[in-house]
């Protein structure tokens, strides 16, 4: 099978303003997840009353229903309550949604797996709840949930192909599109699949390095 060059000269543009955007979204869905997993966490540790059973709703809530289903009740859903958001804020919010929850139960097993002894001597020096947490806890629950938090980077990084289900014209909605129009079906989708290894395999690399230095630190290697 001959490959139409021409074609995917012309479409390239729109190919790399599509990653750009894609790139955007993720980072910022993975951004705003990682705040909401974290929150989520400490409020699931110290079981905050009157939050922890709210944290643990969304946390079902999140992980039970589909991004599909999220962006929807985002994009369309809301404005029928009066609140309307633009393309790109319903996509990052679905991301972000999503992704807090898969954080939320990846910090959780970091933090408890932090041994009770050190808790307990970093309250009898005189640590406050939130020093204990800063000093004690986060650091040495970073390198134990290192691994499941660049695996749900990753993972939002391919959930961004649902969100041009509601015109977000990031790189599957622009593959759509080209496939629509000019039935370049197989250019289309190589493209496709090259961009999305362009964005991810740096990631995966990055995150592979960055665990091995955090293991080497913990085992002092």
């Amino acid at each position: 099978m001959s490959i139409n060059w021409e074609f995917v000269m012309t479409a390239l543009p729109l190919y790399e303003k599509a990653a750009w955007l894609t790139l955007k979204l993720a980072l910022w869905g993975i951004l705003s997840s990682l705040i909401i997993g974290l929150l989520c966490s400490i409020v699931l540790y110290y079981k905050t009353k009157g939050l922890a059973p709210l944290v643990r709703c969304y946390i079902e809530l999140s992980r039970n229903t589909p991004l599909l289903i999220q962006l929807f009740f985002l994009y369309y859903g809301l404005t029928k309550l009066g609140v309307t958001l633009s393309e790109q804020t319903c996509g990052i919010a679905g991301l972000a949604f999503l992704g807090g929850s898969y954080m939320a139960e990846a910090f959780r097993g970091g933090v408890e797996s932090v041994s009770k002894s050190q808790i307990e001597s970093g309250l009898s020096i005189g640590l406050s709840n939130r020093q204990l947490v800063r000093y004690v806890i986060l650091p040495q629950a970073f390198s134990v949930t290192l691994p499941s938090l660049g695996a749900n980077c990753i993972f939002l990084l391919k959930e961004t192909s649902i969100v041009g289900a509601i015109a977000i014209p990031d790189l599957m909605q622009v593959t759509q599109d080209l496939i629509g129009m000019y039935y370049q079906t197989f250019e289309s989708l190589l493209m496709l699949v090259l961009a999305y290894l362009i964005l991810i395999f740096p990631l995966s690399i990055f995150l592979t390095w960055l665990e091995r230095k955090v293991r080497y630190a913990e085992f002092g290697n």
